[in-house]
């Protein structure tokens, strides 16, 4: 059963979970692309900055969907290791981190140069947690860049799922969900988000 509309509910949502951050020194950070659009709700009620870090999944070859780990610029996560017959070799990882670290890239150029985080209080946005290297990486990121804390919110992860205690000061997440197949299954709309509605929700102060 879906528990939102579409992102901009789940980011209504969330904002509710993180009012006690309203109007305080905080930069809302989302992971392009669909976490975006929950984190620019979430920056428009709290009334905080929207930034964005950028991250990439690292999907299995041949079933891209299933993660093996993920990238930042400066960071690389693996899952931890799969039963045999789900395993990937370390080439096979290689040739996929090499074509997503493009990606990477175009993404940079497109959605602007990475915010000054240093010494800043980072409320990190997805709209969802599935096997957490994405939002692991991007947390370990802003701390390789000096944010002084990293808040994890989502508005629904696994039950089990819990970011490491080294990666972040807090974590939100106000659906932890048991059983888990997938975040689009808890929306009715969960459409991919294109590059132009990113680029125009970061053009745009979208604070109250």
């Amino acid at each position: 059963m879906a528990l939102f509309a579409d992102r901009t509910a789940a980011g209504h949502e969330l904002a509710d979970v993180l009012a006690s951050w309203r109007g305080r020194d905080a930069l809302v950070a989302g992971i392009p692309r669909g976490g975006v659009v929950v984190a620019a709700e979430v920056a428009r009620v709290l009334g905080l900055p929207l930034g964005v870090v950028i991250v990439r999944k690292l999907g299995a070859p041949g079933q891209e969907e299933f993660a093996v780990g993920a990238i930042a610029e400066d960071v690389r996560v693996l899952n931890a290791a799969p039963r045999r017959e789900d395993a990937v070799s370390p080439a096979r990882i290689a040739e996929v981190e090499a074509a997503e670290r493009v990606e990477l890239e175009r993404r940079g150029r497109l959605f602007g140069a990475a915010d000054d985080v240093r010494d800043r209080v980072v409320i990190v946005v997805d709209d969802g947690i599935a096997t957490g290297a994405t939002a692991t990486a991007a947390c370990r990121s802003l701390r390789a860049r000096g944010a002084g804390r990293v808040i994890l919110a989502a508005p629904v992860a696994p039950a089990e799922w819990e970011p490491g205690p080294d990666d972040v000061d807090g974590y939100v997440c106000p659906h932890r969900m048991r059983p888990f197949w997938a975040v689009g299954e808890f929306y009715d709309d969960f459409t991919q988000t294109s590059d132009a509605e990113v680029v125009g929700l970061l053009s745009h102060d979208l604070r109250d």
